[in-house]
Formats: structure tokens, sequence, C-alpha cells
């Protein structure tokens, strides 16, 4: 692998693309501005990049010697509607939009790659796919993607994601064989019952005091409906009813999220939801109705292309910084690893020395910038072993 590691000169790029998309931050299908960066930068590459690929997506083929596998490499684009609060020179400047979770580091590190991969001697056999995708912050852009067609002309059949991580130092990767990230679903339970005068509660049917049993009971599903050697999460996030501090309202609304590993325990969370919720409600007079939304399903790893990762990863980290871990957060990547084998991985961007320890998601969210070019080799690193071998 000593062909694919990135010059002085393609760090300084990496991490000036880096801070030009994090300056630059777009929505969901919105990531027009990136996607044309990403595109001129693969042609001045001498790519061919597609564009519009489920709607503001890009793609580009790094053909081998002869025919033979497909493997394709995806970075995501998006970032999220979150004002950021980091006093640093590539501070977003797009108000109420911030690179929040890593994508920005992520679409930089799959270009290095593919600047990499293009000057390295091509592989003997087979066709390396670049995939920069949109909207992975709840837009469900995996599936739009293979809806056009990014799975096939040529087929896949391998696939390798990459997800920097500041729950892991920098200098380790994270590899799992089998589930790694976890099923999400979204639900509402709506509490109806009969409103009133809070002086006077025998007259009501109060769907406050039932929804705040369900919230309780909701927590004896993962304690007494899942297998302990299972990981499951059922959390109500929100809690809205009433707009008088004396009345007692008709109606409660609950919003939660229900998340877990496993094939069978992510089927059977639905009916524990229901069962739980409407039968609390009716034992306070009040009714409950849920609505449920599967957003993601498992993001599951083959054990073979994971282990072809610790190849790759042994060479770039050592051994010694090669970690399992896994998280009850969703990825749509998992769309992906539904359709063929593959192994989405994490790369540790935390510093504590540096202050880079805010968590995903987060207004104050930066990275180790160390981590890009280990990130960059592993993307290249993943599609060159998986063609020689």
């Amino acid at each position: 692998m000593t062909d694919l590691m990135p010059t002085e000169t393609e760090i300084e790029e990496l991490v000036s693309t880096r801070r030009d998309i994090h300056a630059h931050p777009e929505l969901r299908y919105e990531e027009d501005r990136t996607a044309a960066l990403v595109s001129e930068r693969l042609e001045g590459l001498g790519y061919e990049p597609r564009t519009g690929v489920g709607r503001t997506g890009v793609t580009a083929l790094l053909d081998g010697e002869a025919s033979g596998r497909c493997v394709i490499l995806r970075a995501d684009m998006d970032a999220l509607p979150l004002q950021e609060q980091n006093d640093v020179p590539y501070v977003s400047q797009n108000a109420g939009i911030m690179h929040a979770c890593g994508h920005d580091g992520h679409t930089a590190m799959a270009l290095t790659a593919a600047r990499m991969l293009k000057r390295a001697a091509p592989p003997a056999r087979g066709t390396i796919k670049l995939m920069f995708q949109p909207a992975e912050e709840g837009g469900n852009g995996a599936v739009a993607m293979i809806e056009d067609g990014v799975l096939k002309d040529p087929k896949v059949d391998a696939a390798f994601g990459i997800h920097l991580w500041n729950h892991l130092e920098v200098g380790k990767v994270a590899i799992v064989d089998g589930p790694f990230m976890a099923a999400v679903d979204e639900f509402t339970v709506i509490v109806r019952g009969t409103g009133g005068h809070g002086a006077m509660p025998q007259e009501t049917r109060d769907p406050v005091l039932a929804a705040a049993h369900i919230v309780t009971a909701l927590q004896q599903i993962v304690a007494r409906n899942v297998d302990p050697l299972q990981a499951a999460v059922v959390t109500i996030g929100a809690i809205h009813g009433g707009e008088a501090f004396n009345i007692i309202p008709d109606q409660v609304e609950l919003r939660g999220t229900a998340r877990s590993f496993d094939d069978n325990v992510w089927r059977e969370l639905p009916g524990h939801i229901e069962r739980v919720a409407t039968s609390t409600a009716k034992g306070f007079g009040c009714t409950a109705e849920i609505e449920l939304e599967r957003l993601m399903r498992p993001t599951v790893n083959d054990p073979a292309m994971a282990e072809l990762v610790r190849e790759v990863a042994r060479e770039v980290v050592g051994p010694e910084n090669i970690v399992v871990q896994r998280t009850l957060g969703g990825e749509d990547f998992a769309e992906i690893l539904a359709l063929v084998p593959g192994c989405y991985f994490f790369v540790g961007s935390r510093n504590e020395q540096a202050g880079k320890v805010h968590p995903h998601h987060s207004p104050f969210f930066d990275i180790d910038e160390g981590a890009l070019p280990i990130g960059a080799r592993m993307l290249a690193g993943v599609a060159h072993r998986y063609l020689a071998d």
C-alpha cells in the first residue's frame, strides 16, 4: 500500500477541501454547491462524473485494465439544520446550517482517495465506483441513489463506507462483524381523554396522567420483552399537551424513537409499543393511537468484508489501534449493505487535548483533522485490496 499514501500536497488539499465544505454547508437534497465542487474536482482528476443521481448525488468510475468485480466507496455530503457555535476560521457561513456530523470530512476524504487511486497503478481487474450521497440525515439519500441505479452499470459486488467518530480517539479505527449500527424507528403516541378544570379532575379522563404512565411503562419493553443479550432502546424525546396550568387538556402527544440491532427485535418492537401504550391508556379511561415510521434498517457488516477492512487498518493504524465499537445511532448505508456485502466502519476523530470532544449533532462539533489522511488511506486501501484479492 506504499503507493496509496497521500502526499503532503494531497493532505494540505484534503484539509482545505474539508474546511471549504464545512464553511458552506447544505441541507439534504440541497447539496448543489457541494455536488458541483465534487464534480469539478473529479473532472480535474480525469474522471467522468455523473451528476443528479438520487437528485443531488454524484458518481464516477475508475476502471481497471480488464473487466471484473466492482467495489463502491460511499461518502455522504449533507449537513444539519443547526447554528454553529464554534469560533474557527472555517465556521459555517450559512445561518442555521452546520456540518455537525462529519460529512464534510467524508466528502473530502473520498475526493482524496479518488486522487490517490487515480495516480496509483490501476487494479488488474475490476472497477472502483465513487458514490457521493445526498440526504443521509433523514432523507433516505441512499435509497434515492439506489433507485437511480447506483448499484448497477456495472453491478456492484462490494460496498464500503466510512464515518468520522468523535467518540473514538484519533488514530483508532472501529470495525465490527455483523450488526454495527441500529435500526431506527420514529413513533408518535396520541393519548386522548376528556379535558376539564384542573380543580375538578373527577370530571375528566386525564390524558396527561395517562401519558406520564405510558412514558414509564414503555421502559419495561426493553427491560422485560427484549432478550438481555440484545441491545435496544425506547426513548420518548418530546411531550406536548395543554396550554394552561389549571386546565386538563383533551389530548397529549408523545414522540419517540425505538432502536435495535437484531432483526427479530426490530420486527417485534412496534407491537410491544402499541400494546403497552393502548393498554396503559385504557387503564386511565383514555385511548392511545400509535403512528410508527421505519426510518432505517440495521447496518450489518459482512464478516469477510470486515476482515478485509481490518487487514487495511493493520497497515494504516496498526493492530493495537483497531477496536470494536457499536452504536445505536442509525445510518442509511444499511440499505446498500442489505443488497451487497460490505463494511461500514469508524475512523476516530476525537482529541481531548485539542478540545475536539463534542458529540455529533452538537453546535460545538469539530474534528481532529489528523483523522482525514487516515480515512483517505482506508478508503483507497479497501478498494485496492478488494480488487487485488
